[in-house]
């Protein structure tokens, strides 16, 4: 399975900050696997946003939640974050996630 990332690398702030991920080697909508967001500030540790499931269900990490949304794309094999809102706080390295397979990160800047 192989994961990419893929969106702009520069967000002003307050604007909705969209990624998607490509999914390879494997479908989204396979049985029992749960695809996550999960992303690093510089300086700090990984920190998990959230996922969706197999059954499309989602689940958002409760800091985040109220700006947080994960969809997918099935027909694509893909599934999209958008935070809403940003701040200089957002900025990160950004990985999708299955388990222990991870996309290579992208990063995101929050600066006008």
């Amino acid at each position: 399975v192989q994961l990419q990332e893929s969106g702009p690398g520069l967000v002003k702030p307050s604007q909705t900050l969209s990624l998607t991920c490509t999914v390879s080697g494997g479908s989204i909508t396979t049985n029992l696997y749960y695809w996550s967001w999960i992303r690093q500030p510089p300086g700090k540790g990984l920190e998990w946003i959230g996922y969706i499931s197999y059954s499309d269900s989602t689940y958002y990490s409760p800091s985040l939640k109220s700006r947080t949304s994960i969809s997918r794309d099935t027909s694509k094999n893909q599934f999209t974050l958008q935070l809403s809102s940003v701040t200089p706080e957002d900025t990160a390295v950004y990985y999708c996630n299955r388990g222990s397979y991870w996309g290579q990160g992208t990063q995101v800047t929050v600066s006008s």
